[in-house]
């Protein structure tokens, strides 16, 4: 209020009320902005992503790491985006085409064979404990938990190709290594050196003993040595914030209500009972006493019977209330903390009971952009700069004979990622309306193989290789009998 409005409510106060009210109805453009009884205690600001998240980053994580060790609920979440996004690994297919178009299958299948022999754990981890396709599934899940994770380029003199990568958690970097206004030279936010830009330029990270103990010392390693898996949301965010912010709570919640509903039935299953007396009397020897509560303890046993004292009576022990909603508040939980994650309730919960074939398959096509949004966010942000990098360094090992590398690099690794597909929830239908779209045009069969995890060529060439061997057998595979050859 101003200097006029304080001067007008000294002489009116209906006219000072009545400017205020035409005021308020006037600026109230949007219900969500306005300042009323209903939102005086909604005051949010503005600030940058690290401002906000960096004051309680930390406590959501240790929070969400607590939750994925403890609550079914929040592995009915992780669980599906692992089996889903990953299963059983993205794989490469190298691409390098000859001069004529053509694909250079020789050196695709060189590469490829080495690819395998590459992947396994002893090669491609440092610590020789996980294959590639394994720290894949350990790159969403840590993403979806803590937010992100870290995987260093190493480069040693064992394995097919002197490379190696080494995960390390968003908690080993040194947060505090930090440069202040003024300073000269790159700004160090959160641990991450970053350039004028706002660009990784180096990470510090935290030393620690094998048993898990800080060493007090950091090291410095240059971005192009590291990968940093993680979403970024906002432009500007420089670190991590794990996507289940949103749904702890509520699933402290569920937790806490489903332990309540489960002491309370404990309860109904055992008859528990008060002795009331009018004249208490000391309490004797051998008299067995409860140490929470000081009582005097008895129990019941069955076919007992037992006289009580003059004075004395019995209150049976007996909560009212029902549990019979408690399916339909965990349930309408689970949907909310499974839309906040961007899946269906069917998919965090595994229950059917409530589908047919429509909303089944609705919810899976859902379910399934979710995923290859993941996938694609995988590939690009790992498993490409990882396949790049392996190229590289069988070249310079002498395990890939290209002599051309360097003048033609973008030729030679080029290359794709085939995901994960998916089932069909009833074939036969999935079948002829594939065929119906490939008939009419109004699909492909590269993109239908895809969505099945595999490559239309491939596909194709296996097809081709089936049906001339089915020919020199003399058999029908269209039709599943054999040819009718006519007698010479």
């Amino acid at each position: 209020m101003n200097f006029l409005d304080r001067a007008i409510l000294f002489f009116s106060p209906r006219w000072a009320y009545q400017r205020q009210a035409w005021r308020r109805e006037y600026q109230r453009n949007y219900d969500s902005g306005s300042m009323d009884r209903l939102n005086a205690g909604w005051v949010p600001f503005n600030a940058t992503a690290e401002q906000t998240d960096r004051g309680q980053r930390d406590i959501i994580r240790a929070r969400a790491r607590d939750l994925e060790r403890n609550s079914d609920l929040v592995e009915g979440i992780i669980g599906p985006l692992e089996r889903n996004v990953v299963g059983i690994g993205i794989r490469p297919q190298a691409k390098v085409m000859k001069d004529d178009g053509t694909e250079n299958e020789d050196l695709n299948r060189q590469i490829e064979e080495l690819w395998e022999e590459w992947i396994r754990p002893r090669n491609c981890d440092v610590t020789g404990q996980q294959s590639f396709y394994e720290m894949q599934q350990m790159a969403v899940r840590r993403t979806a938990v803590d937010g992100g994770i870290f995987f260093t380029k190493v480069y040693t003199n064992s394995g097919p190709v002197p490379l190696s990568l080494q995960a390390r958690e968003v908690d080993e970097l040194d947060t505090s290594r930090v440069s202040f206004a003024g300073m000269v030279g790159n700004r160090i936010v959160g641990g991450i050196e970053l350039d004028k830009y706002n660009k990784p330029v180096a990470y510090w990270f935290k030393k620690f003993t094998p048993d898990g103990y800080y060493t007090g010392e950091s090291e410095r390693i240059a971005a192009d040595k590291v990968v940093f898996f993680w979403k970024k949301i906002r432009p500007s965010q420089i670190r991590e914030i794990s996507p289940l912010a949103k749904t702890i709570p509520r699933v402290r919640d569920v937790n806490e209500f489903i332990e309540a509903v489960s002491v309370k039935e404990r309860i109904l299953a055992c008859l528990a009972v008060f002795i009331t007396k009018q004249n208490p009397t000391g309490i004797g020897r051998g008299v067995k006493i409860d140490e929470k509560s000081g009582y005097q303890q008895r129990t019941l046993a069955p076919g007992m019977i037992h006289e009580l004292q003059p004075g004395e009576s019995i209150s049976a022990v007996n909560p009212s209330g029902q549990s019979s909603n408690a399916k339909d508040f965990v349930s309408i939980q689970q949907r909310l903390a499974g839309t906040g994650q961007g899946l269906s309730y069917e998919t965090v919960s595994r229950d059917m009971s409530q589908v047919n074939y429509s909303s089944a398959r609705q919810g899976l096509l859902e379910d399934q952009t979710t995923y290859k949004m993941w996938q694609q966010f995988l590939i690009e942000h790992f498993c490409r700069e990882v396949y790049t990098e392996f190229v590289i360094s069988a070249v310079l090992a002498g395990q890939l004979n290209i002599q051309d590398f360097w003048q033609n690099k973008k030729k030679y690794l080029k290359h794709v990622w085939i995901p994960r597909g998916w089932s069909w929830i009833d074939p036969l239908k999935e079948a002829a309306a594939n065929a119906k779209a490939l008939e009419t045009g109004q699909d492909t069969l590269a993109r239908l193989c895809a969505e099945r995890g595999e490559d239309w060529r491939d596909v194709l060439k296996q097809r081709a290789a089936e049906m001339k061997f089915a020919q020199e057998l003399e058999l029908d595979i269209t039709g599943g009998g054999k040819r009718n050859v006519p007698a010479n």
